[in-house]
């Protein structure tokens, strides 16, 4: 049989779009060619404009965080209250079994 091999061909990645050149003959990676880096913004403006978006977000998460803290104290006294409450209006009148308890 005769088999024809192309000596070097280049195959396309489809995950990150590089270029692969392989020798046909020792089936082995000759060269590898990066796909070109997209850019994330068009020009200078909106990338300044992302930056001060993300500093105003972070800016908020922080203040809400803050404000969670304050009032933290107050929360768990509320829950807590509630808590003794539930457990004053209906004690438990029958005791946990026990592992013991059962032989």
């Amino acid at each position: 049989m005769n088999n024809t091999v192309e000596d070097v061909f280049e195959v396309t990645c489809p995950d990150c779009g590089g270029i692969l050149r392989i020798d046909g003959v020792s089936r082995t990676v000759v060269s590898h060619t990066s796909a070109p880096r997209k850019r994330t913004f068009e020009d200078f403006e909106s990338a300044a404009r992302a930056m001060r978006d993300q500093e105003e977000r972070k800016q908020s998460l922080f203040r809400q965080a803050v404000d969670a803290e304050k009032h933290k104290e107050d929360v768990l006294n509320k829950r807590f209250a509630d808590a003794l409450r539930k457990a004053k209006d209906s004690p438990a009148t029958e005791r946990p079994l026990r592992e013991f308890d059962l032989e």
